[in-house]
């Protein structure tokens, strides 16, 4: 079997919390060494609970399998110049400290990479290296804020919704990845690494999209439309007699299919349904009718009509439904992870796939706080017996 592409590449992860270690994660999913140097207290996150599971939160379980831990305390004089030798080591650094607190340990781009030109520096912040607001902190929820996506999540006039997880942390950290990798391929053409950054915040304003061009290029708000959609309908979430089902027929030959399997033909000849404009208009009307036909059916019966009708649809699985799902155990989206006692723990799959080999063979649990110091030293720096 082919080694994975990472192989043999060392980063040192000097990141904390969500972010920065969702995207050392990946790389580590991709086979990159990757040392987690935390300080002696550990990375905040390991201690976001309940739940814990081996003493560890799931935040923290999360966004870190795959790697090693070392700890080392930076106000100790020794210990940050062994961290200094493990950044200059490192073929990848990747820190979300605020704008400036690398550079006060000495462990910034310019000392690092006149060290070892080679080197990739990844920064991911909150709000981006510059500007007005490059030293403000930020956590997910306050980028939703900041960044107008809660302006848009909700249902119509009620209070603004934060989205289920800290999603904008992890699309963060995969532009980080993207980066990396990039600067990784140039390495390759110029034999010299270079330095790049992203935000919370960047990543966040990147993700607005449609609802972004809207404003820029007419000017208008779009309002909250809860699990509706400003301009196709029928596209919601519906209230079956066992739960919720979502169905999107906003195309014509889809709508005109739901509405056979409703039994509800007879709104074909209905003037304010006629086309997706006429919908939309009266988006009211038609819901009030197709609320009530949903309503009289249970969600595997209808999800099971409108499949054969091929009208998109699901049903609002909880997590329960999702890790039981056929197609998440048919995709690996549920793999085992070894432990350090030989034991294995469930872990959510890599949602990339590659042909040559298996990306999830031979993952390791999240480690223990400080597990893998002397064993790091001793491979990286070729130091033995120091703790």
């Amino acid at each position: 079997m082919q080694d994975k592409p990472l192989k043999g590449v060392k980063v040192a992860d000097f990141t904390r919390l969500f972010a920065g270690p969702f995207c050392t994660m990946l790389l580590a999913d991709l086979g990159a060494d990757v040392v987690k140097i935390e300080a002696p207290e550990g990375d905040p996150i390991r201690h976001q609970g309940p739940p814990f599971y081996d003493g560890k939160s799931m935040g923290f379980l999360a966004v870190n399998r795959n790697k090693r831990s070392v700890v080392l305390d930076a106000k100790d004089p020794k210990q940050l110049a062994l961290t200094r030798q493990l950044a200059e080591k490192a073929d990848i650094v990747v820190e979300n400290f605020r704008p400036g607190v690398m550079e006060r340990m000495g462990l910034g781009y310019a000392e690092l990479s006149a060290k070892n030109p080679r080197q990739i520096y990844a920064s991911i912040s909150g709000m981006g290296a510059t500007g007005p607001l490059r030293d403000k902190g930020a956590f997910d929820l306050t980028i939703q804020a900041e960044g107008g996506f809660m302006s848009l999540t909700g249902e119509p006039d009620g209070a603004p919704i934060k989205l289920g997880t800290s999603v904008f942390d992890l699309v963060c950290g995969q532009y980080a990845l993207s980066a990396i990798l990039t600067a990784l391929y140039q390495r390759e053409r110029t034999g010299r690494g270079s330095y790049v950054e992203t935000s919370l915040f960047e990543g966040l304003v990147s993700y607005l999209v449609d609802a972004g061009l809207e404003w820029l290029l007419m000017g208008n708000l779009r309002p909250k439309w809860g699990s509706e959609h400003a301009s196709n309908v029928p596209y919601k979430a519906f209230k079956a007699t066992d739960g919720w089902i979502v169905i999107g027929a906003a195309v014509q030959r889809l709508y005109e299919a739901l509405l056979k399997v409703l039994g509800r033909t007879d709104l074909l000849q209905d003037a304010r349904f006629t086309t997706m404009k006429d919908r939309v208009t009266h988006r009211k009307e038609l819901y009030a009718i197709l609320d009530a036909e949903v309503a009289k059916w249970s969600v595997a019966e209808l999800a099971a009509k409108l499949d054969a009708a091929n009208v998109p649809c699901a049903p609002v699985n909880t997590m329960e439904g999702v890790f039981k799902h056929p197609q998440t155990l048919a995709r690996n989206m549920r793999v085992e992870a070894r432990k350090q006692d030989g034991t294995t723990m469930p872990m959510i799959g890599s949602a990339i796939k590659f042909r040559d080999f298996d990306i999830s063979s031979e993952w390791t649990a999240p480690p223990a706080l400080g597990e893998h110091t002397e064993e790091v030293l001793s491979d990286w720096l070729g130091l033995a017996g120091v703790k």
